[in-house]
C-alpha cells in the first residue's frame, strides 16, 4: 500500500485537493479533522489540554478560539500543545493505515498541513503539494472570517515557504487554474503511482 503525503501552505487549496482524492475513492486521513475530534465534545484530548491550559474547556469540549489565543504567539505553549496532540493524531493515523491495509487499499492519502515542518515526509512514499501563486493564496486567506493580513503573515512565518515545498514534492497540484485542471492533475497522480 502506497502512502501519499498531502500538504500545502494556508490558502493553497489542500482541502479541495484532498476531496478530489476522496472523490476518486482514495481514503484520506485528515489531520485537522483528527484534531477537531480530539478537542471536540468529549474528545480524548479535552481533559489533558484543559489541565495544561486551564479555562479553555467549555461544556466538555475545548474552545478552539480561547486555546488559539493562548498558544498562537507563545512558542513554548504551542510546543506543549503539540506534545499532547501530535502523538494522539499519529496513533489515529496508524489505526487508519491498518484499516486501509485490511481493506486491501492500494494507496491512501494522509493530509498533514505541517508535513515537512514536523518531519513526516519519511513516513510517506510520495509527497503531493497543493500550490498556487502568492497573490491568489493571500486573496483566499484574507476572505476567511476573522483573518487579517498580519495574522496571515504570522501563519506564513510558521510554515515552510511554498517554493521549498514545491522543490521537495513528487507531485504538485496547481489549484489556481480551475477545478477541472486540478482534478485532471489528481487523476494523473493516481495513475502514475499505480503504474510505479
Amino acid at each position: 500500500m502506497k502512502i501519499i503525503g498531502l500538504t500545502g501552505s494556508i490558502g493553497m487549496g489542500k482541502t479541495y485537493t484532498a476531496k478530489m482524492f476522496t472523490d476518486k475513492n482514495i481514503a484520506v486521513f485528515d489531520s485537522d479533522e483528527a484534531v477537531h475530534q480530539l478537542l471536540g465534545l468529549n474528545g480524548a484530548a479535552v481533559d489533558v489540554v484543559e489541565k495544561e491550559f486551564p479555562g479553555v474547556k467549555i461544556e466538555s469540549q475545548i474552545d478552539r478560539k480561547l486555546l488559539g489565543k493562548r498558544v498562537f504567539a507563545d512558542d513554548i505553549a504551542l510546543k506543549k500543545l503539540e506534545q499532547i496532540l501530535h502523538p494522539m493524531v499519529s496513533s489515529m493515523r496508524d489505526d487508519f493505515n491498518k484499516t486501509a491495509l485490511k481493506n486491501n487499499a492500494d494507496m491512501i492519502v494522509v493530509d498533514i498541513p505541517l508535513l515537512f515542518e514536523k518531519g513526516y515526509e519519511s513516513e510517506c512514499d510520495y509527497i503531493v503539494v497543493a500550490s498556487a501563486p502568492f497573490e491568489i493564496q493571500k486573496q483566499r486567506v484574507l476572505e476567511r472570517p476573522g483573518m487579517s493580513e498580519q495574522r496571515f503573515l504570522e501563519i506564513l512565518k510558521k510554515q515552510m515557504p511554498d517554493d521549498e515545498k514545491r522543490r521537495r514534492a513528487d507531485f504538485i497540484i496547481q489549484t489556481d487554474k480551475g477545478l477541472d485542471y486540478a482534478k485532471n492533475q489528481v487523476q494523473q497522480v493516481i495513475e502514475t503511482i499505480r503504474k510505479d
